[in-house]
């Protein structure tokens, strides 16, 4: 099978690449190099056998290439962490990108779109989350996913697309949890507010089963689909079994939220601007406030989801990666 990955040298599509890759399919990559965990990715999926095109999701004139022979495409190509970029960039990213992509995915005759959106879209919630819940996405990034999902289901009778919610996800390969795992093993961690939100989080490996399940499934076709992991747990809990891991001791040093808070808008007010990268911004206080209890039960019915890793083992894994990499 020919797989199409867009936002392939990311941490997920990196690790979708290898997987499919493992399973004898040809993997083409659109990805950048705008970083150095990119670039270590893009070395590790060219090493291992798949075509990568370096360039941006927002050049129309690269994508009927990409998408030429192409049986199945990945869109996970994302503007999310650049939080002093314009509105405008999450727009042309995350909307209109994917039109743009899905154009030519329909002109090169792809079989099957698989969608990478978020659970931002629900914004704040409470109680389980499901398909059906509400949508409210309260920040520039949710909202334009959003966008973007409506424009792939306005392709469902054109080409076979499917919308998957994906849940914070980590695991071997990811650099976003890494600054939590080193200042509890520096032992300089400190609790913002009570600790006791929730996160659902997904192990890569159980993802991109849910990604691959999905792209198979005829009954999904048309559909939206959350993948989490096994449980939600709090933040603290989420602490204390990494501090458990690295042997660190429990982090008992608490901060209020609210003065946190305070500080992310100033500096957002101050620096977005002129375009500076705040140090702290509103969005990196979500790990710290935001709920998530997330239902599956339709990922399952639909194509037999089941996520395997425990929160626990997860971490053992992924901090063994880290040790390995000279990160920890």
């Amino acid at each position: 099978m020919n797989v199409l990955i867009t936002g392939g040298t990311g941490f997920i599509g990196s690790r979708l690449a290898l997987r499919c890759l493992a399973k004898g399919d040809h993997v083409r990559v659109l990805g950048r190099t705008a970083n150095p965990a990119e670039a270590s990715n893009l070395q590790l999926i060219e090493k291992s056998g798949a075509e990568v095109v370096i360039g941006e999701i927002t050049d129309k004139t690269i994508l009927f290439g990409l998408t030429r022979n192409i049986h199945v495409v990945y869109h996970l190509a994302a503007a999310q962490h650049e939080a002093n970029a314009p509105d405008k960039v999450f727009h042309e990213v995350n909307v209109i990108g994917t039109e743009n992509l899905l154009e030519a995915s329909l002109k090169a005759g792809v079989k099957r779109f698989v969608h990478g959106s978020t659970i931002g879209v629900y914004g704040t919630l409470r109680g389980v989350i499901n398909e059906e819940s509400p949508c409210h996405p309260d920040n520039i990034y949710g909202i334009t996913k959003l966008n973007g999902e409506k424009v792939v289901l306005s392709y469902r009778d054109k080409i076979g697309v499917v919308v998957i919610r994906i849940s914070e996800t980590y695991g071997p390969g990811d650099r976003r949890l890494l600054k939590l795992f080193k200042t509890i093993d520096k032992r300089v961690f400190f609790m913002i507010g009570s600790g006791e939100n929730l996160h659902h989080l997904i192990y890569i490996d159980d993802l991109i089963d849910g990604l691959l399940l999905s792209a198979e499934s005829k009954k999904a076709q048309g559909n939206i689909f959350i993948l989490a992991g096994e449980k939600p747990i709090t933040t603290n809990e989420m602490v204390h079994i990494i501090a458990e891991e690295l042997d660190a001791g429990i982090p008992k040093i608490r901060a209020p939220l609210f003065l946190f808070l305070l500080m992310a808008t100033v500096m957002e007010a101050i620096l977005k601007p002129l375009g500076i990268q705040p140090p702290l911004h509103r969005r990196r206080m979500d790990f710290f406030r935001k709920n998530f209890c997330l239902s599956h039960r339709k990922a399952f019915d639909f194509f037999g989801f089941v996520p395997k890793m425990s929160f626990k083992k997860g971490v053992s894994e992924t901090a063994r990666w880290y040790r390995e990499a000279d990160d920890l």
